[in-house]
This record gives C-alpha cells, structure tokens and sequence, in this order.
C-alpha cells in the first residue's frame, strides 16, 4: 500500500482552518500532510497532526528555485538555509525536504552542473543521516511552469544522486513535471526507484484532479510503484477541480493500490 499524503498549500481550502481539514483528510486514509514551506504556525499544526497520528511528510527547503545548487555562488546560502531546514525538519518529525538544481547556465557543461549540485549535496547529508531527514531534489518541466530549470529529466537527476551516492539524498520525483517532460513514467520510475524518496501528483495539462479527463493512467503508474516496495509518500499537489473532499477523496482511490 502507497502512503499518500496532502499538499495543504494547493489543496486545503482559505477558509477551511487546519483543524477541520486535518480530521478530513485522515478520515480519508491520507498518512500525512506536507507543505511548500513550514507555516508560522507550524507548532499548531504539528500538534494537530499528532493528534491524529498523521505525519508531515516534506516541505521546500531553501529558497528561490532559479537559483539553486548548480551554482556555486549559491551554495553559502543554501547550505545555511539546508541546515536550518534539517533541524527543522527533525524537530517536527519531517520526513523530507525539498531543494532545486537552479536555472541552466548556457556555460557550463551538464556533467560540470551536475558535479555543483553534487558538491553542495555532499556538505550537507552528513547532518541529514545524523538527523534521519531525506533531501529530495526536485524534478520539475522547463516547458510550462518553470522556464530554464536544469534538473528537468530523470537522468540529470540520477546522475547528481549517483554523484553524491548517499542514503539520504534522493530525487523528488514529480509525475506531472515528467510526463510533460518525458513521459515513459513506469519505465523512469520502476528503473530508478532507489534514487526517489518522494512522488508528487497531478493531472496533465492543466495540474488538476487525477481523473479520466487528464491522460495520465494514475492507476498503473501507483501500481508500479507500490510493486517496488517503495517505503516513503506520494504526495498530492494538485488543483482540485470540484469540491476539495471530492478532489481527495477520487485521487486517494486511485492511487490507492494493493
């Protein structure tokens, strides 16, 4: 069985307070909630979902997606801000955290990319498997909603965790980034699922409910996860196009395979 989890961000309604959506989505079967960046009232939150056994599963942990560790003059900052997160994250039970390749820069070579990207990850997973918290890079499509972005293909993506090559830096591995990107999804994930620590979900085009009106087939591909053995979340980030309880309750199910 797939752990599933929500991203309140995009799916939790403004005028739905976390006291009433937490309730919900466990009554669905979600096992856990994840966020872009941890709220202010994160403490709150994180009693909430203790009190309904539910986890956070992941949340972004640096800022500005353009630039990202591909280039060196971005790593002070981004490994302070790593290492806040990480702590973060340990304190509040987070399974992940996200971080981002940054923008191609025409001038360097992919293998010299992917090396930057390496070389920042290697400074910061000691403290990640200290504090048992994954670092997830993010797979994302140049061609839609993030124009530029480097780390936009499985394989840029597995050669930076194969460079780095530790237990606690994987690949977040987003359904709908790759199927506008590459598609092949069965064959990317189930031939790389060592190297993702993270799924996320949405219909394509549009990043809208995981129903047969998008045409991605969300039955066979979380089959083939959860044929994998794959341990960690799949996460829902989508915009829901009909009642939200409607959205979660439909995406649940179909992902929902033995």
């Amino acid at each position: 069985m797939i752990n599933q989890s929500v991203c309140a961000p995009i799916l939790k309604p403004a005028e739905i307070s976390y006291e009433q959506f937490i309730p919900e989505i466990k009554e669905i079967g979600f096992k856990a909630i994840e966020f872009w960046g941890l709220p202010e009232d994160i403490d709150r939150i994180h009693k909430l979902t203790q009190q309904q056994g539910l986890a956070i599963a992941s949340f972004t942990g640096h800022d500005d997606i353009e630039h990202g560790m591909n280039d060196p003059s971005q790593h002070k900052r981004i490994l302070n801000e790593l290492e806040h997160s990480i702590r973060q994250a340990h304190k509040y039970g987070v399974h992940g955290i996200i971080c981002f390749s940054g923008a191609k820069n025409p001038e360097l070579s992919t293998n010299q990319s992917v090396q930057n990207c390496a070389d920042c990850l290697n400074k910061i997973a000691p403290l990640a498997a200290e504090l048992n918290v994954l670092i997830n890079l993010e797979l994302l499509n140049s061609l839609v909603d993030h124009p530029g972005y480097e780390c936009n293909n499985t394989q840029y993506g597995v050669q930076v965790a194969q460079a780095v090559n530790h237990p606690n830096v994987k690949l977040l591995y987003d359904i709908y980034h790759m199927q506008i990107m590459e598609g092949s999804l069965i064959t990317n994930i189930t031939e790389n699922i060592d190297w993702i620590g993270h799924f996320h979900t949405a219909g394509v085009p549009g990043r809208f409910d995981l129903d047969d009106e998008q045409e991605i087939n969300y039955a066979g591909v979380a089959k083939a996860i959860n044929n994998t053995g794959y341990p960690h979340y799949v996460g829902h980030e989508f915009h829901p196009k009909h009642h939200y309880l409607h959205s979660l309750k439909q995406a649940y199910n179909v992902c929902n395979v033995q």
